[in-house]
């Protein structure tokens, strides 16, 4: 199955909004105190994280599924719906996803130390890789519902690729977050925004669930 790679900018870029709100803390502190290489090198690390948790959901679910055709428009079906659950998210409209999120919690709470050590380290390039690498594992419900696309992408290689076009699509976001003027934060974290993103996603959820409705000829 090929990557979707418009579901995957998509869902980086359409995401804006709920990266500031998710991240923004941790962008905040560090922008101003590193150079423009050293964030990007800290963004790259966790953009390959994103990359290896995509390998791992769509080797996994590619090889459980010997997947027959059905099979992999059910699992179309089920991410269309992660999907669409993540827009009522993003828009304010049901949290569900938040369950998701408190789920990673436990382990994320091991992992913050060791990223912000490493975050202070910021002579090193390696430590700002690497700890780059750890807050990509941050419990999120944005991330979460491009790994339930990246599952079905039946390999993981397709998952891996899918999961580097999404993080690419978060880093406009993440990397300008210290240099956007206060109004322009303001509006990425403004109500109306997230809900004309929390829409669009919802819209593309409904109309990738209904091609795969009519795959199996139930509409």
């Amino acid at each position: 199955m090929n990557v979707d790679w418009f579901a995957a900018l998509l869902m980086g870029l359409a995401g804006a909004g709920h990266c500031v709100m998710m991240c923004g803390g941790i962008a905040s502190a560090f922008a101003g105190q590193v150079n423009t290489g050293q964030l990007f090198i800290y963004n790259l690390g966790r953009i390959i994280s994103y990359s290896i948790a995509g390998a791992i959901v769509g080797a996994a679910v590619g090889s459980t599924a010997g997947l027959a055709d059905n099979g992999l428009i059910g699992l179309r079906i089920i991410a269309a719906l992660v999907l669409v659950a993540f827009g009522l998210y993003l828009g304010q409209w049901w949290f569900g996803l938040r369950h998701l999120e408190r789920l990673g919690q436990p382990f994320w709470r091991r992992l913050q130390p060791l990223a912000t050590a490493l975050r202070q380290r910021q002579a090193s390039y390696s430590s700002l890789f690497m700890a780059g690498m750890l807050w990509g594992w941050l419990p999120c419900g944005l991330v979460y519902s491009a790994l339930s696309w990246a599952a079905i992408s039946g390999s993981a290689t397709q998952g891996s690729l899918y999961m580097l076009a999404f993080g690419f699509g978060t880093l406009p976001a993440m990397f300008a977050f210290g240099w956007l003027n206060h109004s322009l934060q303001q509006l990425l974290k403004s109500q109306g925004f997230r809900k004309l993103m929390g829409a669009l996603m919802i819209v593309y959820g409904l109309w990738t669930m209904i091609i795969a409705l009519r795959q199996l000829q139930v509409i």
